[in-house]
């Protein structure tokens, strides 16, 4: 359906599908800038979507009831698609689609606010704290093996730390055993490198891991033990209902999967930055304290989200960057908000001073509103513990001269497909 909004200038049509802006973030930004905040642009399934990057646009379109995730929430006749048409028109098989629409991620309203209770509790910041040994033991042990996976005189810090740190203490979390977890990884590589061109991959992917779930809830029916999944396992049957099966089995893949992919990337962005702004590193090595307020400058300026899942006006409403009917479909951009001039300035320059002694947080890095990261005490205290343990065991870390780390072309988030380092 037509958009309403109207950006300040004309401008083509952005294909949010192009590699150029998972590769070069700043591109997008500045051209968003330039034509006063929003712009139309092609969303994955191929339909106009119109994109917001002003911090208090962001804002309100992620915390604003009358913003919504799921179209079957937009007032009669208003929304183009179901989730379930969405899904299919992207080349999700019915069957699998029915999964993947009873995400938390994709759920408003009081459906959303029952699955949130359910998990939140293992996402206290007493329970956070309490992993900490943990996060440092796992931590420093990757650390130490470092040396073993030198190759030329080079080691992928992607691929021996950054990966396996999040994953190990998600898994730990939710309860996937140890055997399975380099399946995961394969699985998540797939998912967020997600080809509209070839959808079958897709298909068995989530095919594989819906099989393997049920798998390891009935395992669990059997065999109970003290983790997250078999918390969910005693919502689902002895709680009068209050979670569905196709509901656990979303969750948990949703949670394996958000919960150490973008830290994962996190920690090889951050890295990144840090010895491509060698004061910065060198500020942080001689000030640990500056380590909280590193990683909320990490999330701000190499975050690993560009911009956000679909949402739908509701109803009419009218933003700074334009007005929308209802039904109108919105993307709200994290980059740009995380480099509004107004919030942030000299927002280009990275700065690990920039939020020092500041409460609360002025980025949007882990999302605003009901949908705000779920996991996010989880994901700093990783960041803080992962990098102040790797400028301690190696401060002379350098980035491994003739192997520039290279973008994955995965639309709206910014990774690498490696990262080499000289210890």
């Amino acid at each position: 359906m037509p958009m309403t909004a109207t950006p300040s200038a004309t401008h083509d049509v952005i294909n949010l599908l192009d590699p150029v802006w998972s590769s070069d973030p700043r591109a997008l930004v500045d051209r968003l800038a330039r034509t006063g905040g929003s712009a139309p642009a092609l969303f994955a399934d191929g339909f106009e979507v119109t994109l917001f990057a002003d911090d208090a646009d962001v804002r309100t379109i992620l915390s604003d009831h009358r913003f919504v995730v799921d179209p079957a929430h937009v007032r009669e006749g208003g929304a183009a698609h179901s989730k379930s048409e969405l899904l299919e028109s992207m080349g999700i098989t019915p069957d699998l689609a029915a999964y993947v629409t009873e995400s938390i991620l994709g759920m408003d309203g009081a459906d959303h606010t029952r699955l949130r209770k359910l998990v939140s509790r293992s996402f206290t910041v007493r329970r956070v704290n309490e992993l900490r040994p943990k996060v440092r033991r796992i931590t420093d042990d990757l650390l130490a093996r470092l040396p073993d996976h030198v190759e030329d005189g080079a080691v992928d810090l992607l691929e021996h730390f950054a990966y396996p740190l999040p994953i190990t203490v998600i898994c730990d979390l939710v309860g996937v055993p140890e055997e399975d977890r380099p399946i995961w990884r394969e699985w998540s590589r797939t998912l967020q490198g997600f080809d509209p061109t070839r959808p079958e991959r897709m298909n068995t992917v989530l095919g594989a891991m819906i099989d393997h779930i049920k798998e390891m809830i009935a395992r669990r029916r059997v065999e109970p033990e003290d983790t997250l999944l078999d918390a969910l396992i005693r919502e689902r049957d002895e709680e009068g209902g209050r979670l569905g099966e196709a509901e656990l089995i979303t969750l948990v893949f949703t949670l394996v999967i958000a919960g150490h992919e973008t830290t994962a990337h996190l920690l090889t962005n951050g890295t990144h930055a840090l010895l491509t702004h060698r004061d910065q590193w060198d500020l942080l090595r001689s000030d640990p304290e500056l380590l909280p307020a590193a990683v909320h400058e990490m999330l701000r300026w190499c975050g690993v989200a560009l911009f956000t899942q679909l949402r739908y006006a509701a109803e009419d409403i009218e933003l700074q960057g334009g007005r929308l009917a209802a039904g109108d479909r919105v993307v709200a951009v994290i980059a740009g908000a995380n480099r509004d001039p107004n919030v942030h300035p000299d927002p280009h320059r990275f700065d690990i001073t920039r939020h020092h002694g500041r409460p609360g947080e002025a980025h949007v890095g882990f999302g605003h509103g009901i949908h705000y990261c779920l996991g996010a005490a989880l994901a700093r205290q990783e960041g803080q513990v992962a990098f102040g343990s790797l400028i301690r065991a190696y401060p002379d870390l350098t980035l491994a001269p003739g192997r520039e780390p290279e973008r994955v072309p995965s639309p709206g988030a910014k990774r690498f497909k490696d990262l080499y380092v000289r210890l």
